[in-house]
């Protein structure tokens, strides 16, 4: 995960594919207990996220999904 230097309101997140997965779900937050909001991405693991407030840190996981139902939540991950 990489938050642009340019702007600070945009980062570049990317992870490693899961066999069988068709789709990830995206959770983010501004803290790492408090991943309330979601993105639900088709085909690719990375996505270019571009809803951040300047001045605070953001946390994201990644959940995969296929058609036996979704993963656990992955690894926690901070943004600054």
């Amino acid at each position: 995960m990489l938050r642009t230097e340019k702007d600070k309101r945009s980062a570049y997140i990317k992870w490693s594919p899961v066999d069988n997965a068709f789709a990830y779900n995206l959770y983010y937050g501004t803290a790492p207990d408090k991943l309330y909001n979601s993105i639900l991405i088709h085909d690719f693991n990375e996505y270019w996220f571009k809803a951040m407030d300047r001045q605070k840190t953001y946390y994201f996981a990644i959940e995969s999904v296929n058609e036996n139902g979704v993963s656990g939540l992955g690894e926690v991950k901070r943004v600054e």
